[in-house]
């Protein structure tokens, strides 16, 4: 007997998502008005990516003088909690071990929200470096966070079955920009 195949669905194309990314920018501009010192902080791996068309639009757009840029990697597969990593991991890079934050404004930006657990254990390391402000960022919220963890910039929220998987396909890690729902073996 053949095991069910995933059924994949394309939510969101890469033209959507440009446009999301557009109105993502302009929720960040109005957090960040004012503020001198603003740095955008991408949890790896997806997270970095968006950091980087958010910061280009940030500047292009909003005319926001140069903001700066640092990866963050924290291990735990949302979707499947159980994956790999049954606790959320974090590698602390050593260049940022002296990295002075206060002062700054920090956007925290990631791919998904789900439980919140990645999201929780980088505002908890970059709280320790005293930024002034911390903000969150995420390009899909499933609306399933367990902990007390919120995102202030959303690109799309998405209501979908526990079981089911969000994927965000960002370049350079995949070929399409696009968010695609896995349902596991109901095809």
């Amino acid at each position: 007997m053949s095991k069910p195949q995933d059924i994949r669905t394309c939510l969101y194309d890469s033209k959507q998502l440009e446009a999301v990314l557009d109105d993502m920018a302009r929720q960040a501009a109005g957090l960040l008005t004012g503020r001198t010192r603003v740095m955008l902080v991408g949890i790896l791996r997806r997270g970095a990516p968006l950091a980087e068309m958010l910061r280009a639009r940030l500047r292009e757009t909003y005319g926001l003088a140069e903001p700066g840029l640092i990866n963050l990697q924290i291990k735990r597969y949302a979707d499947d909690l159980t994956l790999l990593y049954p606790q959320t991991q974090f590698t602390e890079n050593p260049e940022h071990a002296a990295l002075d934050l206060s002062g700054t404004t920090l956007l925290v930006v990631d791919d998904v929200m789900y439980r919140g657990h990645s999201m929780l254990r980088a505002v908890e390391y970059l709280a320790g470096k005293q930024p002034a402000e911390i903000r969150t960022v995420v390009l899909v919220d499933r609306g399933a966070e367990k902990l007390p963890v919120r995102a202030d910039v959303v690109g799309v929220r998405l209501d979908v079955a526990p079981g089911d998987i969000i994927e965000c396909n960002v370049p350079p890690y995949e070929a399409a920009f696009q968010i695609d729902l896995v349902q596991p073996g109901r095809g």
